[in-house]
């Protein structure tokens, strides 16, 4: 038995091979994921049969039933998941990084210094006359009103400084001079409204003076004269005008700002309120005489109290034009140039009557309103006591408020 080999594919024997045919090119597919099929439970394998007689007495609740399985679930699809992304890795910082990030902080800063210059500039205003002119009086106005907030500082409040140790000094003074000539000066019981001897010199203190309504605390020396250097120590004595006790008119003036300002308030006194002179060898009471609109109706209205037993009207009810103080009264006004008010009888123009006829007064004198000297105002006083002044004695009229 011969071999044949087989002829060559694609013709006869004798022909030359065919080439092969071509194939059209098929993309590759993708290939389909498949769901993935449910799998079937195993069927349970029958068990033997169970017994009649076991059947006959067995029910489904007592277990001896076979179960039953339960129909298969279909298969949920995985749900897809986000692919994380990839960790990227930063490279550590060398030392010729850092050379550059100063060198792009440097050029960023830069930058920015460049836009600001190259902004346009606003133009400087001119300053021309005008201007300078409104700030020159800004200034002047600035300036004045500094000085005058330190000028009122130091009228307020350092005038008093100086002046209170001035008083001291004035008050140690008048004690000495008391003490030094106590035996030569003294007025005896007998004789107790016998003219004292004063010792007057100028800018010098000769009585004491206090005022209850204003305080315990409120006492003043009484210097001789009114002028600016004499009220800087405290309350001055009109030269010429009536001393303490005496028939006629006991003036003094005093400050209300300042310098001690030792008739602050003398506004605030009302009708017979005490006004007690201390001198070397008595104590002279004077009350303040009513107040404008208080005489009509003063027997039997304030006139009944107590304090004001010895203070009365100075003008005759009957005849109040003829009665030389009819113009008299506790509290006035006055313009700088009336004074008149300050006269043995105030306000009268006529021949005064004779010294021993003359009411003993007490005035003071004041500017109004405060931080002003545009007017005067002036308090009247009627003396309603005097008491010799024994070694302790102190009058009850002190005690009043």
């Amino acid at each position: 038995m011969s071999y044949d080999p087989p002829p060559p594919q694609g013709g006869p024997p004798g022909q030359p091979p065919r080439a092969p045919r071509p194939r059209p090119y098929l993309p590759p597919q993708t290939a389909i994921p498949e769901e993935p099929r449910p799998r079937p439970r195993p069927t349970p394998r029958p068990g033997p049969a169970p017994d009649a007689e076991a059947t006959q007495f067995t029910s489904g609740f007592s277990g001896s039933l076979p179960p039953v399985a339960p129909p298969p679930r279909p298969a949920r699809p995985p749900r897809p998941r986000a692919a994380d992304p990839a960790t990227e890795i930063i490279a550590k910082m060398q030392a010729d990084d850092y050379d550059d990030y100063d060198e792009y902080e440097d050029d960023y800063y830069d930058d920015d210094a460049d836009e600001v210059a190259e902004q346009p500039k606003r133009a400087a205003p001119v300053d021309g006359p005008v201007r300078k002119a409104v700030r020159g009086i800004g200034e002047l106005l600035i300036t004045s009103g500094l000085v005058i907030l330190l000028f009122v500082v130091y009228e307020v409040y350092v005038t008093d400084l100086i002046s209170a140790g001035k008083q001291d000094d004035a008050t140690l003074a008048l004690d000495d001079a008391w003490k030094a000539d106590s035996g030569s000066n003294t007025v005896q019981q007998a004789d107790p409204q016998r003219q004292e001897k004063y010792d007057l010199i100028d800018g010098k203190a000769f009585a004491k003076m206090y005022i209850p309504a204003f305080g315990p605390d409120y006492h003043f020396s009484i210097v001789e004269g009114t002028t600016d250097k004499n009220l800087e120590v405290g309350p001055g004595h009109y030269i010429g005008t009536a001393l303490p006790g005496n028939p006629g008119n006991f003036a003094v003036a005093g400050h209300r700002v300042g310098k001690g300002a030792p008739f602050n308030d003398l506004d605030i006194l009302g009708s017979c309120d005490a006004i007690l002179v201390e001198t070397q060898s008595n104590w002279v009471v004077y009350r303040v005489l009513p107040m404008p609109g208080e005489e009509a109706g003063w027997a039997e209205g304030k006139g009944t109290s107590k304090k004001c037993e010895k203070v009365a009207p100075l003008k005759d009810a009957a005849n109040p034009g003829t009665s030389p103080y009819g113009k008299t009264v506790g509290q006035e006004i006055v313009n700088p140039t009336q004074a008149e008010v300050i006269s043995p009888v105030p306000h009268f123009s006529g021949d005064l009557p004779p010294t021993a006829q003359q009411v003993s007064l007490m005035t003071l004198t004041t500017c109004h309103p405060r931080f002003s000297d545009r007017q005067r105002l002036i308090v009247h006083a009627v003396m309603t006591q005097f008491y010799p002044k024994p070694e302790g004695f102190v009058p009850a009229e002190m005690k009043e408020q």
